[in-house]
């Protein structure tokens, strides 16, 4: 599958939809946390779209992930930020691309480091295919495949998100 820069997904309206999807499912007891950076954006769109109580939580995974030793520390290291009691709490997981698992993998570590939530859940943007984890997104608004040497960004420019290609 061939992408141009021209077209992309608007982002923004992707979030929109991502909030339909996860508006029936959500009960009294549903947090979202996301994962940095693309899923910390998403998640604080998702929590005004659907109108949560409390800022949603926030980790980075950068200590969790089994390629650290290759990889070395990433250097925007963020703060977790998990201001609820996990316990018996549903959450949902918010990343803005899916592609190997391992990104999800490390994350659902970190977040049981808190606790033992009753369920949790995946939201992404994108799925690329890819997988190298048995992991699947419960909630999803794009599906493609895209070639290993293709990169999919998430970014934030004065406040919008957008989608960026990089070929290798």
């Amino acid at each position: 599958m061939t992408i141009s820069l021209l077209s992309l997904p608007d982002a923004e309206i992707q979030c929109r939809l991502l909030a339909d999807q996860i508006r029936p499912t959500l009960t009294t007891n549903t947090t979202l946390v996301g994962v940095y950076s693309g899923g910390a954006w998403i998640a604080e769109r998702l929590t005004r779209l659907l109108g949560l109580p409390g800022p949603a939580g926030l980790i980075d995974v950068s200590y969790y992930r089994d390629d650290f030793a290759q990889k070395g520390l990433h250097p925007q290291v963020r703060p977790t930020r998990i201001s609820f009691d996990v316990n018996n709490r549903c959450l949902i997981l918010i990343d803005d691309v899916l592609y190997t698992g391992r990104t999800t993998r490390a994350a659902l570590n970190e977040l049981f480091d808190y606790g033992r939530p009753a369920a949790v859940k995946l939201a992404v943007l994108a799925d690329r295919g890819g997988r190298q984890l048995p992991i699947a997104p419960d909630y999803c608004v794009w599906r493609l495949d895209l070639p290993p040497e293709t990169g999919l960004t998430l970014s934030l420019d004065n406040g919008h998100l957008s989608w960026k290609v990089e070929h290798a």
